[in-house]
């Protein structure tokens, strides 16, 4: 199978901006991507171990630009890691990489899976939409970025309190309307 990395950045900015930023699940995501720092790169991976490289390869590339000209970077994996518990589980060899490139405390690793589903909850509890995005993916954002945003809120928690009343508000029909909307336009 051949990967459409323009189709794929496509569907991904347009999950970007119609859920994250446009249901402000991350008030911190609008900033950077209308200025255009979010870089979105497509892993044509087949295995773990072949994504691994790719994640090794986009933590240093995103090490060596400057925050101005590149805050942070989705490595989208469309063709790995489909299963949500294997995705989760690549998620402490992700972090191990992290390490053994001493990038601890400058770097780190968010995720985003179509299945995403926090401990303890059903499958279609609504509170796992705020982490589901169209492919796998691994965001790649820089710590420093993390800390000036945290000290810019009073209280990070709301944050997940808003975004569970936001999708509770939406609800699931609300969710596919939107993106039937956004499909059409």
């Amino acid at each position: 199978m051949t990967i459409d990395s323009q189709q794929i950045i496509a569907a991904t900015q347009l999950w970007l901006e119609k859920a994250v930023i446009g249901l402000n699940l991350c008030p911190f995501a609008r900033a950077p991507y209308l200025k255009g720092q979010v870089h979105f790169e497509v892993s044509e991976a087949l295995t773990q171990e072949a994504l691994l490289e790719d994640l090794t390869a986009a933590l240093t590339s995103l090490l060596a630009k400057r925050a101005e000209i590149v805050e942070t970077t989705l490595l989208i994996h469309p063709e790995v890691l489909l299963d949500f518990e294997d995705f989760n589980d690549f998620l402490q060899t992700a972090n191990h990489a992290v390490e053994l490139l001493g990038l601890e405390g400058t770097l780190q690793i968010a995720s985003f899976h179509p299945c995403y589903q926090f401990a303890g909850t059903e499958p279609d509890d609504l509170e796992n939409y705020t982490n589901r995005s169209p492919y796998p993916i691994l965001h790649l954002l820089r710590e420093s970025s993390i800390e000036r945003a945290v000290d810019s809120m009073e209280d990070t928690d709301a944050i997940y309190e808003a975004n569970i009343a936001a999708l509770e508000k939406l609800g699931k029909q609300g969710w596919n309307k939107l993106w039937k909307a956004a499909i059409d336009e």
